[in-house]
């Protein structure tokens, strides 16, 4: 009887794990973020040369988003196909980072794209 206490009080003080776990899921990049911070007034985000490189690189590839393929029913081509699809694009690339699939873009692109949107997807 003695030692089911002993057990007992132990358990509930957390000095003796009685094998309960659970399982969560945390997003890295918010417990632990990439030092420093993008500063848009510092990094270039044009379309014509940043952004269009990005998606003919990463997105608009054969089998992919590109105007043949047209996967999930996104083309990412032209401009207005990239600036609609602006706010998926952040979700997808920049949040979660599960696109493009295998790998995620580098920082320097996540930067300019990140930039790039925020400043409201200008056509430059």
């Amino acid at each position: 009887m003695r030692k089911t206490i002993v057990i007992a009080v132990l358990s509930f003080t957390g000095l003796v794990s009685i094998g309960v776990t659970g399982c969560y899921y945390d997003k890295e990049d918010l417990l632990y973020p990439v030092p420093g911070t993008v500063n848009c007034a510092t990094t270039a985000a044009k379309f014509s040369v940043d952004i269009t490189s990005i998606m003919q690189n990463n997105c608009a590839t054969s089998g992919c988003h590109d105007a043949a393929t047209n996967a999930g029913g996104t083309t990412l081509v032209n401009y207005t196909q990239v600036s609609a699809a602006a706010a998926r694009i952040r979700q997808r690339c920049i949040i979660d980072k599960t696109m493009p699939p295998g790998a995620p873009l580098s920082t320097a692109e996540i930067a300019a794209l990140k930039c790039w949107i925020d400043a409201g997807t200008p056509n430059n």
